[in-house]
Protein backbone atom coordinates (compact mmCIF):
# COMPACT_ATOMS: atom_id res chain seq x y z
CA UNK A 1 0.00 0.00 0.00
CA UNK A 2 1.46 3.86 -0.72
CA UNK A 3 1.64 6.10 2.10
CA UNK A 4 -2.25 5.62 3.18
CA UNK A 5 -2.65 7.30 6.33
CA UNK A 6 -6.66 6.85 6.92
CA UNK A 7 -9.71 4.82 5.78
CA UNK A 8 -11.09 7.06 4.16
CA UNK A 9 -8.06 6.99 1.63
CA UNK A 10 -8.61 3.19 0.83
CA UNK A 11 -9.60 2.26 -2.50
CA UNK A 12 -11.80 -0.85 -2.95
CA UNK A 13 -10.34 -4.17 -2.65
CA UNK A 14 -7.75 -2.40 -0.38
CA UNK A 15 -6.77 -3.45 2.99
CA UNK A 16 -5.61 -2.40 6.23
CA UNK A 17 -5.37 -2.25 9.99
CA UNK A 18 -6.52 0.09 12.68
CA UNK A 19 -3.64 2.26 13.84
CA UNK A 20 -6.26 5.03 16.16
CA UNK A 21 -8.91 6.65 16.47
CA UNK A 22 -8.91 10.46 16.34
CA UNK A 23 -13.02 10.72 16.74
CA UNK A 24 -13.90 11.99 19.91
CA UNK A 25 -17.47 11.68 22.09
CA UNK A 26 -20.27 9.94 20.93
CA UNK A 27 -18.83 8.80 17.40
CA UNK A 28 -15.72 7.26 18.97
CA UNK A 29 -17.54 4.83 21.35
CA UNK A 30 -19.57 3.94 18.03
CA UNK A 31 -16.47 3.12 16.16
CA UNK A 32 -15.09 1.12 19.32
CA UNK A 33 -18.39 -0.69 19.35
CA UNK A 34 -18.08 -1.99 15.75
CA UNK A 35 -14.90 -3.11 16.62
CA UNK A 36 -12.50 -0.44 14.97
CA UNK A 37 -9.74 -0.94 17.56
CA UNK A 38 -6.09 -0.90 17.16
CA UNK A 39 -4.81 -3.75 14.95
CA UNK A 40 -8.30 -4.85 13.53
CA UNK A 41 -7.87 -5.07 9.94
CA UNK A 42 -10.55 -3.56 7.59
CA UNK A 43 -11.52 -4.15 3.76
CA UNK A 44 -13.08 -1.39 1.72
CA UNK A 45 -15.51 -3.17 -0.21
CA UNK A 46 -16.47 0.10 -2.51
CA UNK A 47 -18.23 3.43 -2.47
CA UNK A 48 -21.58 4.85 -3.12
CA UNK A 49 -22.74 5.69 -6.28
CA UNK A 50 -22.45 9.37 -5.06
CA UNK A 51 -18.96 9.01 -2.99
CA UNK A 52 -19.88 8.60 -0.04
CA UNK A 53 -21.00 6.83 2.05
CA UNK A 54 -18.10 3.53 1.96
CA UNK A 55 -18.36 0.17 2.76
CA UNK A 56 -15.58 -1.80 4.92
CA UNK A 57 -15.79 -5.26 5.51
CA UNK A 58 -14.99 -4.82 9.56
CA UNK A 59 -14.39 -8.24 11.39
CA UNK A 60 -17.26 -10.19 9.03
CA UNK A 61 -20.15 -7.59 9.02
CA UNK A 62 -20.32 -4.78 6.69
CA UNK A 63 -20.22 -1.56 7.87
CA UNK A 64 -20.84 1.32 6.04
CA UNK A 65 -18.56 4.75 6.91
CA UNK A 66 -19.21 8.88 6.17
CA UNK A 67 -16.08 10.47 4.60
CA UNK A 68 -15.82 12.64 7.73
CA UNK A 69 -15.64 9.29 10.15
CA UNK A 70 -13.85 7.01 8.55
CA UNK A 71 -11.19 10.09 7.47
CA UNK A 72 -10.62 10.29 11.78
CA UNK A 73 -9.47 6.10 11.67
CA UNK A 74 -5.38 6.30 11.30
CA UNK A 75 -3.92 3.25 9.69
CA UNK A 76 -1.06 1.19 9.03
CA UNK A 77 0.42 1.66 5.56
Amino acid sequence: MNNIATLKDLKRGQRARVRALDSTGGIRRRLLDIGLIEGTEVECLGKSPAGDPTAFLIRGAVIALRAEDSGNVRIFC
